[in-house]
């Protein structure tokens, strides 16, 4: 069966979140097996071995989350100025997509999360998935896209990249480079729509 698209245009919560490669459940930690797959527009991509993407004809579209070190962090207005910025980018790249707002049969979860933690020191991270953990670490700067069974929590697939790095206001000395946002914003949101096509178009 292939992810059903729509024409209409659906407007996406979308903020942005973080990354990694182990994988946690609910309550124990679970490790799963994956396939490196070549993908030259993306710095690392893995599909799980027994991904079945035929399950799903939707895309269930989780927010995003920006993650910032606690003492480096853009003021709380350069922030929600870049949540619109990439909401807008990826609704743009993802309105063929038929999207739900809610877990319902046959959704397929999806995420994408950035971590700048350019500026932080071991002290200053906050909380982040257990699972991502290793990844979010002091000099990464990181965009992560992955998608899961809402149900059991699984990642299906994820890809990595940090080839764009736009500058933000984390000290009243920087202004953030908004023209860097958005070209930061448009890569990434085309990159992930093209991961939802290879993945899920077969």
């Amino acid at each position: 069966m292939k992810l059903l698209r729509s024409g209409s245009h659906i407007a996406i919560p979308l903020l942005v979140l973080a990354s990694g490669l182990l994988l946690s459940a609910c309550t124990t930690t679970t490790t799963q097996s994956f396939n490196v797959t070549k993908n030259p527009r993306v710095e690392s991509s893995q599909i799980a071995v027994d991904a079945d993407f035929s399950r799903y004809d939707r895309l269930l579209a989780r927010d995003m989350g920006i993650y910032f070190p606690t003492d480096a962090a853009p003021s709380v207005a350069d922030q929600e100025r870049t949540r619109q910025i990439f909401r807008k980018a990826f609704i743009e790249e993802l309105r063929a997509y038929r999207i739900v707002r809610h877990e319902e049969p046959g959704a397929l979860e999806v995420q994408a999360t950035l971590i700048d933690y350019r500026n932080a020191s071991a002290t200053d991270l906050p909380d982040v998935r257990r699972e991502l953990r290793d990844m979010a670490r002091p000099g990464v700067l990181l965009f992560l896209m992955e998608l899961k069974d809402p149900k059991s929590g699984e990642i299906l697939a994820r890809a990595a990249d940090s080839a764009s790095a736009p500058e933000f206001s984390t000290s009243p000395d920087t202004v953030t480079d908004w023209s860097a946002v958005e070209a930061a914003a448009d890569r990434w949101a085309r990159l992930f729509r093209e991961f939802l096509d290879a993945n899920l178009s077969n």
